[in-house]
């Protein structure tokens, strides 16, 4: 049996005790941990081993939430950022459960999520937001379900409307091809692109009789 000699809150970080045992530092412990020891306890090894895993899955689930704090992650983001905090593999996994039985942790609501905000803000084609998705470590059918109501033809469009301005004043041949450029860029096919360049050049030059046609882009 070890006694403990000593608690004393961590400079840096307030919310953590420094636990001493036979006047040696042993280990720290979240505050709320602490708050059930006092000087004077006599731990064995087995119950010393304990408040040390717990404080390990208590460091992961609050790195986590921190990590969660700054925008919604893919669980696939949220394990490699707490393995770069060097938390043990089997603990990362129980921070994912724990997360998921919070409600601070799904994929498939990240992924619908993701989904709408590059349509409302940066839209791009489905297969575009496939790979990001990719990316972030989501599963085929997680990027299934996001995308099932997306329609690359409207995402184009908006894309589009939101891009011309700025290439208003240019003659035709330079609209077409920087706003083609750019769509292309944003992942959509050829035939999309045609149709969508020309619907909005004519829908922004109805005063100026300069209309054309989808094949009038090649």
């Amino acid at each position: 049996m070890r006694k403990i000699t000593a608690l004393k809150v961590q400079a840096r970080n307030p919310n953590r005790v420094n636990v001493y045992l036979d006047g040696e530092f042993a280990f720290g412990a979240a505050r709320i941990t602490a708050a059930w020891l006092n000087v004077g306890d006599a731990l064995d090894e087995a119950k010393i081993e304990r408040l040390k895993a717990d404080d390990a899955r208590e460091r992961a689930f609050q790195q986590a939430a921190l990590f969660l704090s700054y925008r919604a992650r893919s669980e696939a983001e949220i394990r490699k950022n707490l393995r770069k905090h060097e938390t043990p593999e089997a603990i990362v996994e129980e921070t994912i459960l724990r997360l998921r039985r919070d409600g601070l942790a799904d994929d498939e609501q990240f992924a619908r999520a993701w989904v709408e905000n590059r349509t409302t803000f940066r839209p791009r084609s489905r297969y575009a937001l496939a790979l990001e998705l990719r990316q972030k470590g989501l599963a085929e059918e997680a990027i299934s379900a996001a995308l099932v109501d997306a329609d690359d033809e409207a995402l184009a469009y908006e894309a589009a409307r939101k891009k011309a301005p700025r290439f208003e004043k240019l003659e035709w041949q330079d609209y077409r091809k920087k706003l083609s450029e750019f769509l292309a860029r944003r992942g959509f096919s050829y035939a999309i692109v045609a149709r969508v360049v020309t619907t909005v050049w004519n829908e922004t030059h109805r005063t100026d009789e300069h209309f054309y046609r989808e094949e009038d882009i090649v």
